[in-house]
């Protein structure tokens, strides 16, 4: 079934004037710190008086408007929609734990973001579903409009930016090739656009690695059964190297690095440049930008800090939070880096539990804060981590170093 052929969604005026004024005030009351916007009206700098502890705050964190906007509606439908209606939220809203208890927390049922037959057979015309910041794959959409279903879409601006390129390409026979991760929802989502119209086809490379085998493959051939096997999950059915790597375009999950999507474009542009020439590459390469602007403003910001001295640097954000994993990965190569989802992983100043991302795991770590020195700890989070959060892991941080933050606070 192509895009076209899906029913109208049911349309509700969330974004009411009165009903934004309620909402805004719920969510300020939820996710809102003082600290934090203290801090950051003091060029993002908060010290002892001893200097015995300092913590930097990244320029750019925490919440994007994407991410805000998300919230919002989610807390709009609840206001619009109270009990007895029923409002039901495909996996998770954003990619933070305590976020999507919140959500859950004011009635909203949170279902697979596949949903199973069981799932949809319970929902009604009579029902709200919410899409996810991160949108949902073409598929479970038009299922969820044949139902009936009152649809509440938050899909982030940026990546239905990313679909309509995708889009465009399946139009024009051009194979997009997707930097991503594969079993993110973001990017399921996306490789959904490609083969929405008749004929669209997609692969999903995940890093450099991927990329030098396909680049590889265009240039030289090879084991068409080995390719589609090492990319099993990642590519459109009916996908064949020999046919459908004639022509393509580079697009991303938005989330990603720009550094590292910029140089799969760059490298999968040479290869096609080798392989036809340069006066042909229009005919068989296509490159548009489409990194989210916010998780770019926190990678800079992280890297400008990054310059700074500093002990160590902590990161707050859901452990399934794919820009928030990226900047823990920033860190890593420069300092001590701890990525937490809250400030309770720092359980005293000789042990901290945090995220490995190489192990998928919670690992603990001792003796990671430094109590015989004056140290300088950075800080910055995911654009999916209210300022609470940011606000908990600071307090914490003092408190273990035996400093009070509300005398800091005192004027």
């Amino acid at each position: 079934m192509s895009i076209a052929a899906s029913p109208a969604p049911k349309k509700v005026n969330l974004r009411r004037p009165d009903i934004m004024e309620v909402v805004q005030a719920q969510v300020l009351q939820h996710y809102r710190s003082l600290l934090v916007e203290r801090i950051r009206a003091s060029g993002h700098v908060l010290s002892s008086p001893d200097g015995s502890v300092t913590v930097k705050l990244a320029k750019e964190f925490g919440f994007c408007y994407g991410v805000e906007r998300a919230i919002d509606l989610a807390y709009a439908a609840v206001k619009v929609f109270p009990p007895p209606n029923r409002i039901f939220l495909l996996g998770e809203i954003i990619h933070n734990p305590e976020v999507n208890d919140q959500i859950r927390a004011m009635g909203i049922v949170t279902i697979g973001s596949r949903p199973t037959d069981e799932e949809l057979a319970q929902l009604t015309d009579q029902d709200i579903v919410i899409i996810p910041a991160f949108g949902t794959e073409v598929a479970t959409r038009e299922k969820i409009r044949a139902k009936g279903c009152i649809e509440v879409d938050t899909t982030c601006g940026d990546v239905m930016s990313v679909w309509k390129r995708v889009r465009q390409n399946a139009r024009e026979a051009v194979t997009s090739i997707i930097h991503g991760k594969a079993w993110h929802e973001e990017t399921m989502a996306t490789s959904s656009q490609a083969t929405a119209i008749g004929g669209g086809h997609y692969l999903v490379v995940y890093n450099l690695d991927e990329t030098d085998y396909v680049c590889d493959y265009i240039e030289n051939g090879g084991d068409k059964a080995e390719f589609l096997e090492k990319f099993k999950g990642a590519h459109s059915a009916g996908f064949d190297p020999e046919i459908h790597l004639k022509a393509v375009g580079v697009a991303n999950q938005t989330t990603m690095m720009r550094g590292e999507t910029e140089e799969v474009q760059r490298r999968i542009r040479a290869a096609m440049e080798r392989k036809h020439g340069p006066s042909k590459l229009p005919e068989h390469f296509r490159f548009f930008d489409t990194i989210c602007g916010a998780t770019q403003d926190r990678q800079d910001a992280l890297q400008k800090l990054l310059h700074d001295p500093m002990d160590l640097l902590i990161v707050v954000g859901g452990y399934n939070s794919s820009n928030t994993s990226h900047l823990a990965e920033m860190g890593e190569g420069k300092l001590p880096t701890y990525f937490i989802k809250n400030a309770g992983k720092m359980i005293n100043a000789g042990l901290i539990s945090h995220y490995n991302q190489h192990l998928k795991q919670e690992v603990e770590t001792s003796d990671w804060l430094p109590m015989d020195r004056n140290i300088v700890v950075g800080v910055t989070a995911g654009a999916s981590c209210p300022n609470n959060l940011i606000e908990d892991a600071i307090r914490r941080v003092f408190e273990l170093r035996g400093v009070s933050v509300q005398e800091l606070l005192h004027d």
